[in-house]
């Protein structure tokens, strides 16, 4: 038996008709697996498979990871994006694998969803983010760079950890540890601002943590008190890594000009080349904020607030004490060059007196008693977070894997610039 497709198309014989049949059965069952290895072998080695019926089936089907949307393999990505995944790579997780509960957050490209895993009944903090908005706004690099300085927090304790990340067509998935003792943000707006012993206790934890991104060459460059959250004990974890700027050396400089208006450095405002330095500026406007209530340099009127950054001196009300006073004025120093830092980095905010009071290996091993219990009873206690956002029902598509989408050029877009991005811890993790 012998079958023609087109006048112009190759013959199928009824044996090579068979082995057709056979493969695409085995493609549908393992591309709900997920198996993208399978298929690019199949499509790339395969006779049945160069056969044009097939490869319209190829390109029609939505893999669940997009580097896959064509039969024929993707260009191997570029040295910066290649990752090495290690053996245990987790090419199969996928949005159905949650129950996506709460909307938790929300920011520029997405939102940040409380899920649990259906297989595992862990509670996780599930970051979604849209592809077509981040390439809109040409933000791809900065979600690179999050997941990459991320994959390099070795279980440091005052910085969010990454368990996983993934990708479907039309959107990315890092999978976090679930934090809800609230955002700083939330609770200064509650408290209005923070007994110098309180605000001591988080400026520690978070220069702690600043310290471990310096030695990995690690500016955070964003660090503001809604970037800041409280676990269930009371302790600081540094989130969003969007801005962080890898591979910057202890001299090494940068000169995007990004952050948050208030907590903007000079040597930033003026586009000048700038350093790590630029973070502990951030530290002394956070702390500023938390024993004053406002930002240093703060005016409704934004230019009106830049000029105050470039040109007003630091102003202290009396009612703290002299070695936060001391502390304030380095770390606000207009001058990077002598800002408080810009020596031996965490060394000089460490043994700054106003630390005096700190047992810094105590800090770091968790054995101080925070100054604050959140008290929540659980991971469903969602006391801490915004009503803006709890409030907000869960969208459908978050929990979906897109198998009916077609395949559009703005999709082959947002799949070749994320190549590399999902991640699965290695085996010896979970030991």
């Amino acid at each position: 038996m012998t079958v023609k497709t087109e006048a112009s198309g190759p013959t199928l014989t009824y044996s090579k008709m068979r082995g057709v049949v056979a493969i695409l059965i085995a493609f549908m069952k393992q591309r709900r697996m997920g198996l993208n290895d399978f298929i690019q072998k199949i499509a790339t080695n395969s006779y049945p498979c160069k056969h044009p019926e097939v490869q319209s089936i190829l390109k029609i089907s939505q893999p669940e990871e997009p580097e896959l949307m064509n039969a024929n393999p993707s260009p191997p990505p570029s040295p910066s994006q290649q990752i090495n995944l290690g053996p245990s790579s987790n090419p199969h997780a996928k949005p159905l694998d949650f129950h996506f509960l709460k909307v938790i957050g929300k920011g520029s490209f997405g939102k940040v969803l409380l899920a649990r895993h259906k297989a595992e009944e862990e509670f996780y903090a599930v970051k979604v983010l849209q592809k077509k908005a981040i390439l809109k706004k040409k933000e791809e690099k900065h979600i690179m760079s999050e997941r990459n300085v991320l994959l390099k927090n070795v279980k440091h304790p005052f910085l969010v950890g990454l368990h996983f990340s993934f990708q479907t067509a039309d959107k990315l998935y890092f999978v976090l540890d679930y934090i809800n003792g609230g955002e700083l943000f939330y609770h200064l707006q509650r408290e209005r601002c923070f007994l110098e012993p309180r605000a001591r206790f988080y400026a520690a934890e978070i220069a702690s943590a600043l310290g471990y991104l310096h030695s990995l060459n690690i500016v955070y460059r964003d660090l503001k008190p809604e970037n800041i959250l409280l676990d269930s004990q009371g302790h600081i974890v540094l989130t969003d890594f969007g801005l962080c700027k890898e591979n910057i050396e202890h001299n090494g400089t940068t000169s995007t000009f990004c952050g948050t208006p208030e907590y903007l450095a000079p040597e930033v405002l003026h586009k000048q080349p700038y350093d790590r330095t630029v973070d502990w500026w951030c530290l002394g406007a956070v702390l500023y904020e938390m024993l004053y209530g406002l930002p240093p340099f703060y005016s409704r009127n934004t230019a009106e607030m830049y000029d105050n950054i470039l040109n007003k001196p630091l102003q202290l009300k009396p009612n703290i004490t002299n070695s936060a006073r001391n502390l304030l004025e380095g770390l606000l120093q207009k001058d990077r060059t002598k800002r408080l830092g810009a020596k031996e980095d965490f060394m000089e905010i460490k043994h700054h007196i106003f630390f005096s009071p700190i047992n810094w290996d105590d800090l770091i091993n968790k054995k101080i008693t925070p100054p604050f219990n959140p008290n929540v009873s659980g991971p469903s206690d969602l006391r801490h977070f915004d009503p803006e956002f709890t409030d907000e029902p869960v969208p459908n598509s978050i929990g979906q894997s897109p198998d009916s989408i077609l395949i559009t050029s703005s999709v082959k877009e947002a799949a070749e610039a994320f190549l590399g991005f999902s991640y699965a811890p290695p085996l010896d993790s979970f030991l």
